[in-house]
């Protein structure tokens, strides 16, 4: 029984600070001039494709993460596993601003070659947390 209860705690822990980094996010984000968020903007955004100015290739999010975020994805470059973004598959996932911010930076050059907007930002964190 104790077990049962230490476990019901650990995942309302995990929810909260997953709620929090979202919040506070989305929070920031509206301090930087951001509009009301969409998650059908989002998922909008994560399937368009972007030239890269470079190579000439097609870029979207979904080319790695998937258009599931319940599912694993696939980095495009190296191969290497990308466990879901989906917070319902990943209780990991959205539960830590600095990660969030890092990931957003280096996915967002890659992608669209720019940093993303706090709109579109915060677009993707509604998105991510409706799945």
């Amino acid at each position: 029984m104790k077990a049962v209860i230490g476990l019901v705690f650990f995942a309302f822990v995990i929810s909260q600070a997953k709620a929090d980094a979202v919040s506070d996010l989305l929070g920031h984000y509206k301090s930087q001039g951001a509009a009301q968020f969409s998650p059908a903007t989002g998922k909008a955004m994560w399937t368009k494709a972007f030239i890269d100015p470079k190579t000439g290739e097609k870029r979207d999010c979904s080319l790695c993460h998937s258009e599931n975020l319940k599912r694993q994805g696939k980095h495009a470059v190296t191969g290497k596993i990308i466990e879901p973004l989906a917070p319902s598959a990943n209780p990991k996932r959205l539960t830590n601003v600095e990660h969030i911010e890092k990931w957003f930076l280096r996915n967002c050059k890659w992608t669209f070659n720019r940093e993303c907007s706090p709109q579109e930002k915060g677009d993707f964190l509604m998105m991510m947390r409706a799945q």
